[in-house]
């Protein structure tokens, strides 16, 4: 197989290819624990930031504030917050993800 427009191969394993379907490769296994970014969106206001790291520190005690970086969008109706956490399991962002959306100020988190 080549990339289009590329001389190049591309070179999958076989366990790559043994994990790819018709429907597309699954996701990555993530290895734990891990730093793990993670960008919430919602509506922009002066409480957003304390409001969403609170919800963090819940799940992933120890987030240095200091690397927490805050953009508000063009027209200035939202705001996204930029943390990284130290990821244990996939239960804990399962579980920090769900928190984040209860909220009632989240309109998205990745």
């Amino acid at each position: 197989m080549k990339f289009p427009n590329s001389d190049k191969p591309v070179v999958m394993s076989d366990s790559a290819e043994k994990n790819s379907s018709a429907s597309g490769q699954l996701p990555p296994k993530i290895e734990f624990p891990t730093d793990y970014p993670i960008k919430i969106v919602g509506d922009a206001s002066d409480e957003f930031k304390a409001q969403m790291l609170a919800i963090v520190e819940q799940f992933a005690p120890g987030v240095d504030a200091s690397t927490v970086s805050v953009q508000d969008s063009r027209n200035g109706r939202f705001r996204s917050l930029r943390v990284t956490i130290r990821a244990t399991s996939e239960q804990q962002l399962k579980e920090l993800f769900a928190a984040l959306k209860a909220s009632g100020h989240v309109h998205m988190v990745i």
